[in-house]
């Protein structure tokens, strides 16, 4: 589903600690807000409804809510891009027992690895004390979605793994449009 050149691109943006500032980007909540919005239709048109059998596998994955309550906007933006990458990531491999539909499932891969990129394009590098306060919160991203993660591959990426996952994806980005709204 992905070339090497996209894995490398994400791997840039993963690598890059980074704040919002520029000032061209101040309709960027209207516009998360969008992407959002579209990115949750997606995910309920890519499947169908959640299927019964996957029911007695739920899972909690405990999304860390803290890391959308920072007293900064900057640090929530950051927040929210890194967590528009793991979802990216996640979605962008082992799909061939998600029985999903593939152009929706193509459309939302792009609606997330564009608002990247526009998070991307709307930051800079801040001073050292300001990256390292939040280390504490990408961990906490990063183990929530390695949880995720391990979760697919335990099951051998099987549809109600996927099905989970989506439904996992599905709180997640609500919890960001709750946040987003407030921004």
């Amino acid at each position: 589903i992905m070339n090497a050149f996209g894995l490398i691109q994400i791997g840039l943006i993963l690598l890059s600690t980074i704040t919002i500032s520029s000032p061209q980007c101040n309709h960027l909540p209207l516009q998360q807000r969008k992407v959002i919005e579209n990115s949750l239709q997606l995910l309920d048109k890519m499947g169908k409804k959640f299927p019964q059998q996957c029911l007695r596998e739920k899972m909690s994955f405990r999304f860390p809510e803290q890391v959308l309550k920072p007293r900064q906007k900057e640090t929530v933006k950051v927040a929210i891009e890194e967590i528009f990458q793991h979802i990216f990531y996640i979605f962008s491999k082992n799909l061939t027992l998600a029985a999903w539909d593939g152009t929706v499932l193509e459309q939302f891969q792009n609606g997330l690895y564009q608002q990247i990129e526009q998070l991307e394009a709307c930051v800079t590098k801040k001073q050292s004390h300001y990256i390292r306060s939040k280390e504490v919160k990408r961990l906490k991203l990063k183990k929530y979605f390695q949880k995720i993660d391990c979760f697919l591959k335990d099951r051998h990426h099987n549809l109600c793994s996927w099905e989970i996952s989506r439904a996992e994806m599905r709180r997640c980005l609500q919890l960001i449009d709750k946040v987003v709204r407030k921004l």
